[in-house]
């Protein structure tokens, strides 16, 4: 059984520490311990760089809104992780 290693994981590189401009983003809610499973669910998951972190943005009320913002450096993941993850959840 041949098993492929990630170059990224290897020299630990894979999670960024801020978010890159050539990144693709999404931002989410921000809910107890979230965080933390989507974090553990990209690692196992899918391969390229990613980003997590906060984010406070207005909203149309120009109140302050704390979200998660999620990036990858491929789209192609960024388009998976929306339809794949099952910690997303549609309201």
């Amino acid at each position: 059984m041949k098993i492929k290693t990630n170059v990224y994981n290897i020299f630990k590189v894979r999670k960024t520490e801020f978010p890159p401009d050539h990144f693709e983003y999404t931002r989410i809610d921000v809910a107890y311990n979230l965080r933390d499973a989507l974090e553990r669910w990209i690692e196992t998951k899918l391969k390229s760089k990613y980003y997590i972190g906060k984010d406070v943005i207005l909203d149309e009320k120009n109140n302050i809104v704390y979200k998660l913002k999620i990036g990858f450096s491929d789209p192609k993941e960024l388009s998976y992780f929306m339809l794949a993850c099952p910690y997303l959840k549609y309201k």
